[in-house]
C-alpha cells in the first residue's frame, strides 16, 4: 500500500516478537464486541423522567452559547434566543438528534486501524490531556513534556488494546502553546497510525490537525471528507454553557464530515445537582442541545454523547471517580443514550495520586461501568492519575493488563457450550480419580484456555520474594522500559512524511495558533 513505500515494516519489535523475545507477549488487535446485556438501573418511567428533566431544562431554562454564529444558527432554526440564552423546543431537538447516526466509523491513516463506533463495539483510548507527570524513577510529581509525550504515545501505539489516539498523553508545556499542536500531531501522526483527536480550542488549532490528517493519509479534500478520519470531544461548561472555542471547532469539523464526541463535566454536588438523577438529566440536556445544532448544520454527522457526571468530596469539594455514584451515572447515561439512539463514550478514571491500589479499584470500577453501560468508546482508559491531572507510564501499563482481561472477558468461546466445551468425554476418561493436567483434552487446548497476565505476579508468596520482591509497579516501570527500548514507529510513506514536516515548519514560521502570552 501506498504507506509503506520507502519504509520498511517490523523493525526490532517485529523481530522480538518472532523470537518470543518481545517486552510482553499481548492480545491481537481486535475490536471487542460487548456480547453482554447492559445494566439498566433505569425503570421505563425513569427513563421518562429523566428525558423530561431534560427536555425542560432545554425549554425553560435555556442553555448559554457563547458562540455568535451558533446563536446566529440557532435563530435560524426557530429556537428562541435571547442574548446569549437559548431555549429549544423538544421537538426540534429530539428531531435533530433523530438524524444522527447510530454507528459509524473513523479511518486513521492506517486503514487497518479503522474503528467503528457505536452498535456494541467496545473501544478503548488513552489517557488524555494531564498537565503533569509521574514515574517511579522520578517520584514525584512534574509539569509534562515533549519527551514524556512522545514515550506515552509510544505506548499508545504498542498496546494493541489501545484503538484510538485520545488528546496529548501529557501535555508537553515546555513547548509554547502558539505551536504546540503542531509539534503533538506531528509526534502523534509520526509515532502512531491510530484514529486522531483534535482540541477545539481556536480555528487555528483544528484548521491545521484536519490539514495534517489529510496530508499523513495522502488524501485529497475530497478523500478526506468523504468519511470521519478524525474527531474532537469537547466539554461543556457546567452548569449549562458552551463556550465559544469548543462550538467553534466542532462546526468546522462537521462541515468536513468529521466526527464530534460531546461531553458535558457535571460533577454532582459542584457543576450539577447533588442527586444523580438530576446531574444526569443536566448532563444530557447540556450534549443534547449542541449535538441538535450540528445536526441542524449538516444533518447525518457523526456524532456520539459522553458522560463525564460524578460526584464531589462534600468534605473537600475535591473531584471523585470510581464511586458507586460515578458507576450509576454512567450506567444511567448508557441507558439514555440507547433511548436517543446514540453511540456513547465514557471513562476509564480514578482520583488516586499514584499508581497504587486506590488507582486500581477506581479505575476499575469506572471501567466496568463503561463495560455495564454499554459504552462505545473508553477515553482514559490507561494511564490516568489525580483526576485527570496527572499521567503515569506505569499506570498506563497496569490499566492495559486490566483492559486485556475485559477484552479477553468479552470472547464468546469462554461461554461457549458445544460438545468439546461440555467436555463429557473428557469427564469421563478421568472419572472419579486422577487429574485432568495430562489428558489429551487439556493438552490441546492448554495454551489458550486461559488468560495469561504479562504483569500480573502468580507465584506463591516464597517463589515472589525469592525473585526479589517486586511490586507491581515496578514490574510496570521495567516493562515500560523494555517497550520503549523495542519500539519501531509504523510506516510512513517518505513523501507523505517530508510533506508532512514542511507544513509543519510552514505554520510555525507564520506563528501558529494566537495567544495572549
Amino acid at each position: 500500500m501506498a504507506r509503506d513505500k520507502g519504509r520498511r515494516g517490523g523493525g526490532r519489535a517485529g523481530a522480538a516478537a518472532r523470537r518470543g523475545t518481545a517486552a510482553l507477549q499481548q492480545m491481537p488487535w481486535r475490536i471487542p464486541q460487548n456480547i453482554d446485556r447492559p445494566i439498566e438501573p433505569l425503570t421505563e418511567e425513569g427513563v421518562a423522567a429523566i428525558h423530561d428533566g431534560a427536555m425542560r431544562i432545554l425549554e425553560e431554562i435555556g442553555i448559554v452559547f457563547l458562540n455568535p454564529e451558533a446563536l446566529e444558527i440557532l435563530k435560524q432554526a426557530g429556537c428562541r434566543v435571547e442574548g446569549d440564552l437559548v431555549r429549544m423546543d423538544r421537538a426540534f431537538v429530539m428531531e435533530m438528534v433523530g438524524k444522527a447516526p447510530d454507528q459509524f466509523t473513523i479511518t486513521p491513516r492506517n486503514p487497518d486501524r479503522t474503528i467503528p463506533i457505536g452498535g456494541n463495539n467496545l473501544l478503548f483510548g488513552n489517557v488524555s490531556s494531564p498537565p503533569n507527570y509521574w514515574d517511579l524513577d522520578l517520584g514525584k510529581k512534574v509539569a509534562g513534556n515533549r519527551e514524556q509525550c512522545r514515550n506515552l504515545l509510544k505506548l499508545t501505539q504498542y498496546f494493541n488494546c489501545i484503538h484510538f489516539a485520545g488528546g496529548y498523553p501529557v501535555e508537553p508545556v515546555d513547548i509554547h502553546a502558539s505551536v504546540r499542536h503542531l509539534d503533538v500531531l506531528y509526534d502523534k501522526l509520526t509515532l502512531t497510525d491510530k484514529a486522531m483527536h483534535a482540541y477545539s480550542l481556536g480555528k487555528e488549532r483544528v484548521e491545521d490537525v484536519m490539514e495534517m490528517v489529510r496530508i499523513a493519509g495522502g488524501l485529497t479534500d475530497e478523500e478526506f471528507e468523504a468519511t470521519p478520519r478524525m474527531y474532537t470531544n469537547i466539554n461543556s461548561t457546567s452548569p449549562l454553557k458552551h463556550d465559544y472555542p469548543m462550538i467553534d471547532g466542532c462546526l468546522r469539523l462537521v462541515r468536513r464530515g468529521q466526527a464530534v464526541v460531546v461531553t458535558p463535566f457535571t460533577l454532582a454536588g459542584a457543576m450539577a445537582p447533588v442527586t444523580m438523577a438530576g446531574a444526569v438529566a443536566q448532563s444530557l440536556a447540556e450534549a443534547l442541545c449542541a449535538i441538535a445544532l450540528f445536526q441542524y448544520v449538516r444533518p447525518g454527522t457523526p456524532c456520539a454523547i459522553g458522560t463525564f457526571t460524578s460526584n464531589v468530596d462534600m468534605k473537600s469539594g475535591a473531584p471523585a471517580f470510581g464511586t458507586p455514584e460515578y458507576m450509576r451515572a454512567t450506567q444511567m447515561t448508557g441507558q439514555m443514550a440507547r433511548h436517543y439512539g446514540l453511540p456513547m463514550r465514557s471513562s476509564g478514571v480514578c482520583a488516586a495520586n499514584v499508581p497504587d491500589g486506590q488507582a486500581m479499584w477506581e479505575t476499575s470500577n469506572s471501567l466496568w461501568a463503561a463495560v455495564q453501560s454499554g459504552t462505545n468508546m473508553v477515553y482514559h482508559a490507561a494511564g490516568w492519575l489525580e483526576g485527570g491531572l496527572i499521567a503515569s507510564p506505569e499506570k498506563f501499563i497496569m490499566d492495559c493488563e486490566v483492559l486485556q482481561q475485559l477484552q479477553r472477558y468479552m470472547q464468546p468461546e469462554i461461554c461457549a457450550t458445544g460438545p468439546d466445551e461440555i467436555a463429557f468425554d473428557a469427564v469421563r476418561e478421568v472419572g472419579n480419580e486422577g487429574h485432568f493436567f495430562g489428558i489429551q483434552h487439556t493438552q490441546d487446548r492448554y495454551a489458550t484456555a486461559f488468560y495469561q497476565p504479562y504483569l500480573s505476579d502468580w507465584r506463591n508468596y516464597e517463589a515472589w520474594e525469592a525473585a526479589g520482591a517486586v511490586w507491581t509497579p515496578e514490574r510496570a516501570n521495567k516493562i515500560y522500559k523494555d517497550i520503549l527500548q523495542e519500539f519501531t514507529p509504523p510506516p510512513l510513506d517518505d513523501a507523505l512524511h517530508e510533506e508532512l514536516k514542511d507544513f509543519v515548519a510552514r505554520r510555525k514560521s507564520e506563528g501558529g495558533a494566537p495567544t495572549d502570552f
